[in-house]
Formats: C-alpha cells, sequence, structure tokens
C-alpha cells in the first residue's frame, strides 16, 4: 500500500519512516513524501491512478493550504483517500476538510497507533 505524506516539517518523513519501519521492511507499506502541496500534485500528476492509496495531509502549509490541496485532489484523483493531520483540532477546519471530501482528520502530535489502525480499516476495504 502506498502513501503519501505532505507537510512543511521535514521532520515528518524520518519520523514516519521510523515509525513504520517493520511495515516497511516487509513491502506491506510505502510512503512518499512530499513538502508542500504543490510539489505533491506534482507528484500525483505522475503516478497510475492506482499506484496510490492514501494521503495523509498537514493542514496549515505555506503557500498551498492541505484544505486548497484536498480540492484539488477531489477534482483530479477523486478516488484517492485523504486524511488531513493538523496542530488545529478546531471545529472549523474538521468541518471544512470533511464538506471538501477528507476521508478523516486527525490532530497532533499524531497517534501512530491511530493511523496504523485507520491505514488496516482502508485496506480491509480494498
Amino acid at each position: 500500500m502506498k502513501i503519501l505524506v505532505v507537510d512543511d516539517e521535514p521532520d515528518v518523513e524520518l519520523l514516519f519512516l521510523q515509525k513504520f519501519r517493520k511495515e516497511i521492511k516487509s513491502s506491506d507499506l510505502s510512503f512518499q513524501f512530499a513538502l508542500n502541496g504543490k510539489d505533491a500534485i506534482g507528484f500525483l500528476k505522475t503516478l497510475n491512478p492506482f499506484d496510490l492509496v492514501l494521503v495523509l495531509s498537514d493542514i496549515n502549509m505555506p503557500g498551498m493550504s492541505g484544505l486548497e490541496l484536498l480540492k484539488i485532489i477531489r477534482t483530479d484523483f477523486p478516488d484517492l483517500r485523504v486524511m488531513m493531520v493538523t496542530a488545529y483540532g478546531d471545529e472549523n477546519n474538521y468541518q471544512s476538510a470533511m464538506k471538501l471530501g477528507a476521508h478523516d482528520f486527525i490532530t497532533k502530535p499524531v497517534d501512530f497507533s491511530l493511523i496504523r489502525e485507520r491505514i488496516k480499516q482502508i485496506r480491509q476495504m480494498q
């Protein structure tokens, strides 16, 4: 299962690679990383639509916000599942994300056991 993580914090990549090292080593999961929405869209345009299963995106990023990215994904890649991740778990962000078509919403600090569980649920739906 391939996952794209979009977050402007460079440490996020190391954190995901560390927390999911068993799954990566066994080839159960593979991760791609983008530091902003523009790079994420560029990456998505290079894929076969079935190559990627999930996008995990931060909401608050410089340039293109995660919500703006979500709008583009819903238009150009409607079958992709999108999980929004934010340090600002306020009701407005939640409602905006869900209205725009997010499949899930998780607040920071990231609970990796929760993400692991959500990934397992997505896998079962495939």
